[in-house]
């Protein structure tokens, strides 16, 4: 678990620098016997209490600061002063977008199957003053909330819709992860559910009934197509039996496709060579003849 409360201090570049500086300083006088021993002294503890006075917050961060253990304001970003003894630093607040992962497992939904679900919700801090004032430990707050909410919300929901509508549950999460989180200064802005993983044995009998239904389809759309062909197939008969030399025309170009092919053996009925008045195999063959291109 990461740490966003930041704890510093008072050693830093800058004032490492001045107290280092202003001890030389003091040094310098005490040898060139410009002031005494214990001038020297309260010079040392002067430089350590201006030096220590001196603080720095990164460009992310914003620093409380509390006067005789009472808040007095936010500092930063970059250096700042405090009045030493009397003021300290409380904490310094990352206000970066951050992100927070939690899981639900073996939570029930509503038609009482067991799921393990992990998600993540990005948050930032928008108030540092809500953030230090109203909650102890908000990160840990936020982790509570958003668990307690997934669970909420799966047991409101079917298996079904949890896998169907996953944007739809993240953005109902969200609102009440925020509605929650923005008295303490601290807004919920995304939460995106990574994966919903459920029984094995439930997996497969979830795969073999879509098996099923895909194959119910594949029979529903091939029983459709051999009823429109059926349907094709009656209109070109009605259209044939009352136009016999157009049947006599499909029924020769029919034959002529066949025998284009070379070495190729076309057997035909006889029923349908008297029809086509084609004759014998004499005839047959000559058709053949005539429908090979010459070498």
């Amino acid at each position: 678990m990461t740490t966003y409360v930041i704890q510093k201090g008072w050693f830093n570049s800058i004032s490492v620098s001045v107290w280092v500086v202003l001890l030389g300083i003091s040094a310098a006088l005490y040898v060139l016997r410009v002031v005494n021993l214990p001038v020297a002294l309260v010079l040392v503890l002067v430089s350590s209490l201006i030096s220590s006075s001196i603080r720095v917050a990164d460009q992310w961060e914003r620093a409380v600061v509390l006067r005789m253990g009472k808040f007095a304001d936010l500092k930063g970003p970059g250096p700042f002063l405090i009045i030493p003894i009397l003021e300290s630093v409380s904490t310094y607040i990352d206000q970066r977008v951050r992100v927070s992962a939690f899981k639900a497992e073996q939570t029930l939904t509503k038609d009482t199957v067991p799921v393990n679900v992990d998600a993540v919700v990005y948050w930032t801090v928008w108030d540092v003053e809500k953030a230090a004032l109203e909650v102890q430990d908000y990160q840990t707050a936020i982790e509570h909330i958003a668990q307690t909410g997934l669970r909420d919300t799966i047991g409101k929901h079917e298996l079904s819709t949890l896998l169907q509508e996953r944007d739809r549950i993240a953005e109902d999460l969200q609102q009440v992860l925020d509605h929650n989180t923005n008295p303490w200064g601290i807004t919920c802005q995304t939460v995106g559910i990574k994966d919903i993983a459920i029984p094995q044995d439930l997996a497969e009998a979830m795969s073999k009934e879509a098996q099923a239904e895909r194959e119910r389809r594949a029979r529903v759309i091939l029983g459709t197509a051999e009823t429109e062909i059926a349907e094709k197939f009656a209109q070109a008969s009605s259209q044939y039996r009352d136009n016999p030399v157009a049947l006599h025309l499909r029924g020769m170009n029919m034959l002529f496709e066949g025998l284009k092919e070379k070495g190729s053996m076309v057997i035909v009925p006889s029923s349908a060579l008297d029809t086509m008045n084609l004759g014998s195999i004499a005839g047959l063959s000559s058709l053949a003849k005539e429908s090979r291109p010459e070498a």
